[in-house]
């Protein structure tokens, strides 16, 4: 395993892989690594000659700094998980000054709309800091494939449209979501909630699961304001959204249409920890 700081490091080593013509698979992270990290590096071994992973904890898509304050660190044990999969990943762990040259910044992208539904409702600006940093990483690693999870399903779609707007050429892999036993889906944050919390916050996955199966059923008759109220019911439970909208537009429709796909995404407050996930309903 090589960690590099310094993207002249990440030159030296990139120019030897082109100049081999070899496949580079990517997989940005914000380190704190969990299973669901663990799977898209697996997932990026099996299809590419070499395999990077970035982690670093980018401030500009931190809309509130409480929030960057608390978000969980652990570079040694990322390391190690790392290296248990495989000695022969490289690590682009970097500074805020060397990946931004200076002071971070923020750019602004024309997302189509995208950016301005469920989480950017609540997050203004994250995924414009989200795109800053990701186009950084991509103009640097110039990856064959980028691999990030369905948990994201939202950024994935920005990501996507990011790629468009810079035109850079690599293929976005979006793999499935991995989960707690009790169906919470894996996330750093995870780490922040009491066991108590983290117990009983499998009623999100079994609301997506019964949300899933009703609108198989009778996609008419759905009651989100009775799902709603069952998880505020919870102690130190808020939800913040629960939506279904387009799968590819990311909009709310006023009636579901027989050939379009939909998917639903859900946040919900547990006292101070933000917990996202989403589910394709159709």
């Amino acid at each position: 395993m090589i960690v590099c700081r310094t993207k002249q490091e990440v030159f030296s080593l990139i120019n030897e892989s082109n100049r081999l013509n070899q496949a580079l698979g990517l997989v940005p992270t914000m380190g704190s690594l969990h299973r669901g990290h663990l799977s898209l590096i697996s997932e990026a071994l099996q299809h590419n000659d070499i395999v990077w992973v970035t982690i670093f904890v980018n401030p500009t898509q931190f809309n509130n700094k409480e929030d960057l304050t608390n978000y969980p660190k652990n570079l040694e044990n990322d390391l190690k998980l790392i290296k248990k999969i495989s000695n022969s990943i490289n690590v682009f762990h970097p500074s805020e000054t060397e990946i931004y040259d200076g002071k971070p910044f923020l750019k602004k992208y024309d997302f189509n709309r995208l950016d301005l539904e469920l989480e950017g409702k609540f997050r203004a600006d994250h995924f414009n800091g989200v795109a800053t940093i990701v186009a950084k990483l991509f103009k640097l690693f110039k990856p064959s494939n980028a691999y990030f999870g369905e948990k994201d399903y939202q950024q994935t779609q920005i990501i996507n449209r990011l790629i468009d707007l810079e035109k850079i050429d690599l293929k976005v892999i979006i793999c499935p979501t991995i989960r707690e036993e009790n169906g919470l889906a894996l996330s750093s944050r995870n780490k922040l909630l009491s066991i108590k919390n983290k117990n009983k916050s499998s009623i999100i996955y079994k609301n997506l699961v019964f949300l899933q199966k009703s609108f198989n059923k009778n996609r008419n008759k759905l009651n989100l304001e009775k799902i709603k109220s069952e998880i505020n019911f919870v102690d130190d439970f808020k939800i913040e959204y629960l939506e279904i909208v387009n799968n590819k537009s990311l909009q709310i429709e006023l009636k579901f249409k027989e050939n379009e796909s939909y998917r639903a995404f859900i946040c919900v407050n547990v006292n101070g920890v933000r917990l996202i996930d989403n589910i394709l309903l159709n």
